[in-house]
């Protein structure tokens, strides 16, 4: 089982029940998924961007990214609809708890400069979004090996019904959050 799965079991279930009057741990939010994304917009003009960033980012989230056309034709940037220019895993269960545990104690203390998670940036349902700047912060990957630095977007989605409750969760799992 993993770590962070049994730390919700044991740990954060009761403090979270305690902390919003829950009367079931029914109620109490959890970890629905995680939704590692990447644009590539360079993908547009050769191939091998898209190639190198699927590789990356199947090391990364340990599972095969679904590769995504644009939905729209963008004469400025050489864009027409249906090239393949983004990527995107949906990671559940064992393994979004697996990528959480590494994004959290391996990942993020890696950025340069880092200050803390921006804790505004819910969506209003205590869903979380915040975006990487390149991919080689993950110990996977081999800073040798990469071509061009690649973001992503990172989107954990809970059941919470609130920010507070959804920052409450995630602050418990570890994120670092500027105060």
């Amino acid at each position: 089982m993993a770590r962070l799965r049994e730390i919700y079991r044991s740990k954060i279930v009761p403090a979270m029940q305690e902390r919003f009057q829950y009367t079931s741990i029914m109620a109490v939010p959890k970890m629905e998924k995680i939704v590692v994304s990447m644009g590539v917009g360079k993908a547009a003009a050769d191939k091998k961007f898209l190639e190198a960033a699927l590789r990356d980012m199947t090391v990364i989230a340990g599972q095969k990214p679904l590769i995504c056309p644009a939905k729209k034709s963008v004469s400025n940037f050489k864009l027409r609809e249906g090239m393949e220019v983004g990527l995107k895993v949906t990671l559940r269960r064992e393994r979004m708890y697996e990528f959480m545990d590494r994004l959290i104690n391996l990942a993020i203390p890696r950025v340069k400069d880092f200050r803390g998670l921006n804790p505004n940036s819910f969506d209003g349902l205590g869903n979380y979004s915040m975006g990487l700047q390149e991919q080689s912060v993950f110990p996977e990957i081999d800073p040798g090996r990469i071509e061009n630095t690649q973001g992503m977007n990172i989107t954990f989605v809970t059941t919470a019904r609130t920010n507070d409750e959804g920052r409450e969760l995630l602050r418990s799992f570890g994120m670092p959050f500027r105060e």
